[in-house]
């Protein structure tokens, strides 16, 4: 179930409440540029750090580590090495510390000191997607797929409707898209988002992202439009859809992927051949070529063959919508029948689960 903004919105006031109650006087001593965030001392960091005691990940520009405020409460925090991030960390700082939505990491606060940039992010015990689609011993169901398609896309139609413009997120892929315990989809790592003012179609910039998610037009253009992020979105919806190369996708395996979904749609292949075999055919065979259809228009090399995030966004919902009605007749099927009354049955073409 997708929370309300209102629901976060109290989360993240409650958590700020708590985290400035144990700050102390101390923590006042700091000008903070961005008053919707909290600005930590560096001793609350390693405090944080050293009661979390666990590294959540590894890059070129930091680490990613697991933090528990003197609260109890779980966080994720970044450290970004000074050398070349400035401009990463002042970009996700200005970025997150205005926009809030249930499907997007929530910035709690921040931290410049010494050695570096801290970034206080909500801790999102599921990990990320690659990790569980990668996962051998489990199974991710095909209504969360579908769920977490829809979420994303949800998060992006906030991004690209922003009021004081686009937000271009410029790094959408697997890793970057965290689960709650819950497997709630959240989109994190705003560290590359550029923002593209209201009378703006598109802006000229160098050319940053994760190969084998970038618009193929952006690369050789430098010219990024908000349909950067719906070619990656396609790309991630044709992973998760098919569950091959999850993890280090090259251009060659991107080129693969998108040649074999383009097969299926012009009948030259059967659909089964893009199933994940993990699911063992238990989905929804309509809005499975419902979600391939709209993905390979995504992935079109050019931008203006692609959909718009409200196109892309309603057949997500649609085929949630559709996911969620299912489930509800199923369940209605299996419970004792306390009234006579029929319930309407959705037209679904369904591989029994």
């Amino acid at each position: 179930m997708v929370l309300t903004l209102t629901v976060v919105l109290v989360k993240y006031v409650t958590a700020k409440k708590t985290i400035l109650k144990r700050g102390g006087n101390k923590s006042k001593e700091y000008k903070n540029p961005w008053s919707g965030l909290y600005r930590f001392s560096k001793e609350e960091i390693e405090n944080a750090i050293y009661n979390g005691q666990e590294i959540l990940g590894r890059g070129s520009a930091g680490h990613v580590y697991k933090g528990i405020l003197p609260s109890g409460q779980e966080v994720a925090i970044k450290h970004l090495n000074q050398n070349g991030e400035a401009d990463s960390f002042m970009r996700e700082v200005q970025g997150l510390s205005k926009i809030r939505h249930p499907n997007l990491v929530c910035l709690f606060g921040y931290c410049t000191e010494d050695d570096g940039h801290y970034l206080v992010y909500e801790f999102c015990a599921g990990g990320n997607l690659a990790q569980h689609l990668l996962n051998k011993d489990t199974v991710l169901k095909w209504e969360t797929r579908v769920t977490i398609l829809r979420d994303c896309a949800y998060a992006l139609k906030y991004l690209h409707h922003f009021m004081e413009g686009c937000i271009v997120h410029r790094d959408i892929k697997l890793t970057n898209i965290l689960l709650t315990e819950t497997l709630e989809a959240k989109l994190s790592d705003f560290g590359l988002a550029r923002m593209m003012n209201t009378e703006e179609s598109k802006v000229f910039t160098d050319v940053r992202g994760t190969i084998g998610y970038m618009d193929p037009e952006y690369v050789s253009n430098a010219k990024l439009t908000c349909a950067s992020d719906i070619y990656s979105f396609g790309i991630v919806a044709l992973q998760i859809l098919s569950g091959q190369k999850v993890i280090e996708l090259n251009m060659d395996a991107r080129d693969h992927l998108t040649r074999k979904a383009k097969d299926i749609i012009l009948g030259n292949r059967p659909i089964q051949d893009f199933e994940d075999p993990k699911l063992k055919g238990k989905l929804n065979k309509s809005d499975f070529k419902s979600i391939l259809d709209i993905a390979v228009l995504c992935v079109a090399k050019s931008s203006r063959d692609r959909p718009n995030i409200d196109v892309v966004f309603a057949e997500m919902d649609k085929a949630w919508k559709n996911t969620s009605a299912y489930k509800r007749m199923k369940k209605t099927k299996q419970e004792p029948s306390t009234s006579s009354a029929v319930p309407d049955t959705p037209s679904l073409e369904v591989i029994p689960v």
